[in-house]
């Protein structure tokens, strides 16, 4: 059944003769289903033909611009006929050019003069085709996707913008601001035949572009459209001929078109509809042709993008070496060694994963000459925009396998890929996790056993530690307390021993050991009344039950 009914035909007449294309119509007249929109393009001007027959053989179309003209039924016909026969002969497509770019073959083609041929050209098979084609030479690995468009800002102006308010009486219409030029026609034409229109009455452009294309892509790559998809192809469209449509809008609106940074141009779809929203009917009229001009030529292609969500990898790390930075160490753009932590395991996911780059966090750091023990500190790494994304767990435990033979300086165990809101887990409640230390201490003055059992009775020891010097380059100064909740010491000669510490995390081990020029208070020097200093320090545990352990 023909979606339009008699009260639609004057209007629907009247966008015709326009220059407006049948699903647009459709859409100023509120047909909200999606089957009429996915007849192919023929067999919808065929269809809008027999509905504008009419008992007599001539039609009187009021225009606004140009004035009121007769027009015989076969001239509409042989107009229809016309793009019937382009469509037909296989003129006036589209074609995808090496450099990515779409264009129309013929310059003559009757374009929209609302949506620019996106409702023509750009919802036809032989385009979604050319589309899939460069999705699937891509190299991304996907079961479902997400399909976005970009229009050109000036749709925005030729496109539907209302904005109705109610009252509580039904069917009274209190306020309609209209910020189009092929929607004022209509509001006109539909105010002589008294027809109101409810808020949801026209269908957006882009809604409509997609009822027509999410099943034509689905079938030919063969996946799903899924909205909560990772991998996203979008299309983004422009409209050379008609740039200018929205300059009018600056001059009357400056405050909505101000620069941006990584922006090219400042008319902006957002900035556009800002101006729209603030711009009076009467200004509008004046400065834009109602109806709108038919464009010489659909819309191009300016780009086909396709990409991945970013995945998340995490795990825990051990490191061996006590020349080895957890992050690399540049200073003044001169790298100091070559290589880190970090380096050793995201080298291997970036090539695996296939992936664009990489971002590193993990649960706290350790100094470069720090070695980090026992099971580890827990890490994750953002893989962004990757091409391979489905792995099976012995895919993953083969890849642990190869980071952990690839050097001698660090380990990674319970590697394992993780959701994004899980990461915040490693961070939840950082400063209140324990931490467990050893260290090497060097005493200036000779010291015996009982000389330093008494630390092994100290619990929950209260210290404040004002910003090392070392890090107050890159750290604020501030005065932070943190607990030492436990000490166990072994004495070793009359000069050292070894401190076995268990911390709240955030705590500066080295600085609580020489006490940092009494920036530290109380220190291990200060609480033996002698210099001490720290020779070696490892980490024995991150108390971060995060990741789950897996089994080997």
């Amino acid at each position: 059944m023909f979606p339009l009914t008699e009260e639609n035909k004057h209007v629907a007449q009247m966008l015709l003769r326009t220059g407006t294309c049948p699903r647009c119509i459709f859409r100023f007249c509120g047909v909200d289903f999606h089957a009429p929109y996915k007849l192919p393009y023929k067999e919808l001007l065929n269809e809008l033909q027999k509905f504008l027959e009419t008992e007599k053989e001539e039609l009187i179309l009021d225009v606004p611009n140009p004035p009121p003209k007769k027009i015989r039924l076969q001239e509409l016909e042989d107009g229809i006929d016309g793009i019937d026969n382009l469509s037909q002969n296989g003129e006036g497509r589209v074609s995808v050019m090496e450099d990515g770019s779409i264009s129309s073959k013929n310059a003559n083609l009757n374009v929209c003069n609302v949506c620019l041929g996106i409702l023509q050209e750009f919802c036809e098979k032989e385009f979604i085709k050319k589309v899939c084609q460069k999705v699937e030479a891509s190299g991304f690995e996907f079961t479902n996707l997400v399909f976005s468009v970009s229009f050109p800002p000036q749709l925005s102006v030729r496109e539907v913008e209302v904005i109705i308010h109610w009252s509580q009486e039904p069917k009274k219409l209190v306020q309609l601001q209209i910020k189009h030029a092929a929607w004022l026609l209509v509001k006109q034409e539909m105010g002589k035949q008294n027809l109101l229109l409810g808020r949801n009455d026209i269908v957006q452009l882009k809604e409509a572009y997609k009822w027509i294309t999410h099943p034509l892509f689905s079938e030919e790559l063969g996946v799903p459209i899924d909205g909560k998809s990772l991998f996203e192809v979008s299309v983004i469209f422009a409209h050379p001929e008609t740039v200018e449509d929205c300059h009018f809008l600056r001059a009357i609106c400056p405050d909505c078109f101000k620069p941006a940074k990584n922006k090219q141009s400042v008319f902006t779809r957002m900035a556009v509809m800002k101006a729209l929203n603030k711009i009076k009917e009467e200004d509008f009229r004046k400065q834009f042709p109602c109806p709108p001009n038919s464009p010489k030529a659909v819309c191009t292609v300016l780009e086909i993008e396709c990409a991945h969500g970013a995945v998340f990898v995490a795990g825990r790390y051990n490191k061996y070496s006590r020349n080895l930075p957890q992050t690399p160490w540049i200073i003044d753009g001169e790298r100091k060694l070559e290589s880190s932590v970090e380096e050793l395991i995201s080298d291997h996911l970036l090539a695996v994963f296939k992936a664009k780059s990489f971002n590193f966090s993990s649960s706290g750091r350790e100094d470069v000459d720090v070695r980090t023990l026992g099971n580890g500190r827990p890490f994750a790494i953002e893989l962004v925009n990757p091409h391979r994304v489905h792995f099976t767990s012995q895919e993953i435990k083969e890849l642990q396998q190869k980071i952990n033979n690839s050097s001698n300086k660090i380990q990674v165990r319970d590697l394992q890929l993780v959701t994004r809101e899980a990461i915040g887990h490693m961070k939840e409640g950082e400063e209140e996790k324990t931490k467990s230390y050893s260290a090497l201490i060097w005493t200036n003055k000779a010291i015996q056993k009982k000389d330093i059992e008494f630390l092994n009775d100290i619990k929950d020891l209260k210290i404040d530690q004002k910003t090392p010097l070392r890090v107050l380059h890159r750290r604020p100064l501030a005065v932070r307390t943190r607990i030492i909740h436990s000490m166990e010491t072994r004495y070793v000669d009359e000069h050292h021993f070894h401190l076995y510490l268990k911390t709240q995390a955030g705590t500066y081990i080295k600085e609580f050991v020489h006490g940092d020029f009494g920036r530290t208070k109380p220190n291990i020097g200060s609480l033996m009344n002698m210099t001490a200093d720290i020779l070696e320090l490892d980490v024995e545990s991150v108390d971060v039950d995060w990741p789950p352990a897996l089994d080997d």
